[in-house]
């Protein structure tokens, strides 16, 4: 007899530790499961999937817009092959940090899923010092995914003040009913014991229409061109909920100086940065919020790289200093 796939949406605004949590779960998941993670990004170049996948789990993306827009038939696509694909003893869903995800529990929990997908708690991931800030606590897709959670992640409790902590506690504390569970953590470090959590299905967004008729996509995306010796690289950019991105897929035979592309990264004033890049070190990923964080990464098809900001990005210098950080560029 089959039995229901334990579901979590994993959620939270930009730059809140989304995918450094999942990393974290993923490497202390029981070692007779398999998992599979549904990543969705904002961005038009996926990079969330290469960042986890030398921790165990089958990734899927569906970039280029938020899951409640692409919420039809693109996610029941890549939700169906995921599920064929990986046959998973748990799967976790990220929606992008700009998105609204009531549209995403409601295709979880119809008919069509009923039986395969059993909706368990969901996670919202809040960083206190955004929390005192009127500009995020107002914010409608901020004020959603809140409602929508069963379990609050107080992240980066390293990072903020007792008094920025304390007021994040009151709100919870005085929240509506059904009540919420509050974990604080540094770095993403959720026990996977808080897995166990039941989800609250009377729990409502105040603005689940928020997005409606926002979609400018079609309804099943086209593949990516294939890159080549003679276009090694392509340049992409989107705009929408207020937040502007600009991302580049490079041919992996593409080498870049790791640490020219260190001091690139560094000194980008983003809301978000993300990379996964070959240098003459190998491959790197390259994930910076408030900080930026460095590791070694299993080889990957291509290079990327995508920066998000809430100001649009001067996408020809950027493109300039990028590409100052090549040191090898492939012969046509």
């Amino acid at each position: 007899m089959n039995t229901a796939i334990p579901t979590h949406l994993i959620m939270g605004f930009l730059g809140t530790g989304k995918t450094t949590l999942l990393r974290h779960l993923l490497a202390h998941k029981p070692e007779h499961e398999r998992w599979a993670i549904l990543v969705n990004e904002f961005g038009e170049v996926g990079i969330d999937g290469a960042l986890l996948t030398d921790q165990g789990a089958l990734i899927k993306e569906i970039p280029g817009g938020c899951l409640c827009c692409v919420a039809g038939l693109p996610f029941q696509i890549g939700l169906n092959a995921l599920l064929h694909k990986a046959r998973p003893d748990r799967l976790l869903i990220e929606p992008t940090g700009l998105g609204h995800p009531s549209r995403v529990m409601d295709i979880l929990t119809n008919e069509h899923y009923r039986d395969v997908l059993s909706l368990g708690a969901a996670f919202c991931l809040i960083d206190p010092r955004q929390w005192s800030d009127a500009r995020y606590r107002e914010h409608e897709t901020y004020q959603d995914q809140l409602a929508l959670a069963d379990v609050v992640v107080a992240n980066k409790t390293d990072l903020c003040s007792e008094v920025e902590l304390a007021r994040l506690r009151d709100d919870i504390a005085q929240g509506p009913e059904p009540k919420q569970a509050l974990v604080e953590t540094e770095q993403g470090r959720l026990s996977p014991n808080w897995l166990q959590q039941p989800h609250t299905p009377e729990r409502r967004a105040a603005h689940p229409q928020a997005h409606a008729g926002k979609a400018g996509r079609p309804v099943v995306a086209a593949p990516e061109p294939k890159l080549s010796r003679g276009q090694p690289w392509r340049r992409y950019a989107n705009h929408g909920d207020d937040h502007f991105s600009l991302g580049w897929r490079f041919l992996d035979e593409v080498v870049f100086d790791l640490a020219a592309v260190r001091a690139f990264c560094e000194v980008q004033k983003v809301a978000r940065l993300k990379a996964v890049l070959h240098t003459e070190d190998g491959w790197w990923a390259f994930n910076q919020t408030d900080r930026l964080s460095v590791y070694r990464l299993a080889p990957q098809k291509e290079s990327r790289i995508e920066l998000i900001d809430a100001s649009p990005l001067a996408m020809l210098p950027l493109h300039e200093q990028l590409m100052k950080t090549v040191t090898s560029l492939p012969a046509s």
